[in-house]
C-alpha cells in the first residue's frame, strides 16, 4: 500500500520563550542549517543565540500567532486535509522540526499498512537546510525504525509547470487587485557557502550573476538560480516587464556573506526611489509563516512606509488555495498510478 507525507519547516509550541527556545536548539543545532563543526556549532546556539534571540523570536510569533494556534502549522494541517480528500492514497503531515514530527508521520502511514511512501517537502526550491534536511532524516528514521517501508522523494518543483501555473494565478490574483508600481520576490536567504557546498560539480557556482544563467548539472542543487528561474517563469506567465519586478533574499543570520540583495536593504531602496505602491511574493514558502507575516508583513512594510512608499501588500502563500490543493493531489495521485 502506498501512501504520502508532506513535510514543512515546522514552528514552536506556543509562543512562550521557553518554547522558542526550545525550537530554535532542535532548529539551529542541525548540522545542515549551521553548518559548521559540532562544538562551535554548539557555541554559537546555545552559548549566545538561546540566550538572546528566544524573547525577541517569542514577541514576533506573538504577533503573528493565531487562536488555533501557529499559522504554518494550521495552514498545513488544512491543506492536507484537504488533499487528503482528492487523493486515493492516504496523506499524513509532518514537520522537520517540533510536531508533528517526521516519525510520527511516517508512523501513522505506516499504521494504516503504507510500506511505499512519497515524501514531499513542501519547498519548490533546493537548499541544504531545507530540502536536504528532510530527505537525510527521513532516510535515517526508516532505517531505524522502518525497515519495511520505501521512500521516494518528489524533486524540487521551482520549474513544474504545474507549480509555475498556479503560483502564477495565486499572485496575479492579487496584482489584479492592488496594481502595484513593483513587485518584489523575496525568497527566504541562504549563506553563500551553502550555494557553493551543494554544486555537485564543485566549479560553477561562483555567485558572480552568471553561473546561474550558464547551463549547468549544478543548478540541480543551486538554490539561488532556482529561485531566480522560478521568478523568470512566474514574470513570463504574467508577461511581467523588466524592470517592474524584482528578486531579493531575506532573514539572514550571523555575519557570514549571504544571498544578497538583502529584501530589508531593498525594500527601503525601493521606496526612496520612488515606488508608492509595493506587493511582496514570497515564494520559497508555500505557508504563511512568521517570516512572511511578521519579517515582510509588519517589519518591512513599516520600514516601507518610514522610507516614503504608500501602499504595501504582502501577497499570500498558496496555503490551502483550492489550485494549490488539485496539483499536490495530481501528483501524488498520477505517483500512486505510475509506480
Amino acid at each position: 500500500m502506498k501512501g504520502a507525507l508532506l513535510v514543512n519547516l515546522g514552528s514552536p509550541k506556543s509562543t512562550s520563550v521557553s518554547d522558542v527556545k526550545s525550537y530554535l536548539n532542535e532548529f539551529l543545532m542541525d548540522k545542515r542549517v549551521i553548518d559548521t563543526p559540532y562544538l562551535l556549532r554548539a557555541f554559537l546556539v546555545k552559548g549566545i543565540i538561546l540566550n538572546t534571540r528566544p524573547k525577541k523570536s517569542a514577541e514576533a510569533y506573538r504577533k503573528i500567532w493565531w487562536k488555533e494556534g501557529s499559522p504554518l502549522i494550521v495552514l498545513s494541517e488544512r491543506l492536507t486535509k484537504k488533499v487528503n480528500q482528492k487523493t486515493t492514497i492516504p496523506v499524513e503531515l509532518a514537520m522537520r522540526y517540533g510536531q508533528p514530527s517526521i516519525k510520527n508521520g511516517i508512523q501513522k502511514l505506516a499504521d494504516k499498512g503504507v510500506t511505499e511512501i512519497l515524501l514531499i517537502p513542501l519547498y519548490p526550491q533546493f537548499a541544504m537546510a531545507t530540502t536536504e534536511t528532510i530527505t537525510v532524516l527521513a532516510e535515517k528514521i526508516i532505517k531505524k525504525h522502518f525497515s519495511n517501508i520505501t521512500l521516494t522523494y518528489i524533486s524540487p518543483f521551482y520549474n513544474n509547470e504545474d507549480y509555475i501555473n498556479t503560483l502564477s494565478n495565486s499572485i496575479n490574483n492579487t496584482l489584479k487587485k492592488v496594481k502595484p508600481d513593483h513587485l518584489l520576490f523575496s525568497y527566504h536567504g541562504i549563506p553563500e557557502r551553502h550555494i557553493k557546498k551543494s554544486d555537485i560539480t564543485k566549479s560553477h557556482c561562483k555567485i558572480d550573476g552568471s553561473c546561474c544563467k550558464s547551463p549547468s548539472a549544478a543548478h540541480k542543487y543551486c538554490y539561488r538560480h532556482q529561485c531566480y528561474e522560478t521568478t523568470r517563469l512566474v514574470a513570463k506567465k504574467l508577461n511581467l516587464k523588466e524592470g517592474d519586478y524584482s528578486v531579493s533574499f531575506q532573514s539572514r543570520l550571523g555575519k557570514d556573506p549571504w544571498l544578497q540583495p538583502y529584501t530589508d536593504k531593498t525594500i527601503d531602496l525601493l521606496a526612496k526611489k520612488g515606488v508608492q505602491k509595493l506587493a511582496v511574493a514570497t515564494p520559497a514558502f508555500v505557508a504563511d509563516c512568521l517570516e512572511t507575516l511578521e519579517e515582510i508583513g509588519i517589519e518591512a512594510k513599516q520600514s516601507f512606509h518610514n522610507n516614503g512608499g504608500k501602499d504595501f501588500t504582502t501577497i499570500p502563500c498558496l496555503n490551502d488555495n483550492t489550485e494549490w490543493v488539485d496539483t499536490l493531489s495530481n501528483w501524488i495521485n498520477t505517483w500512486n498510478k505510475n509506480n
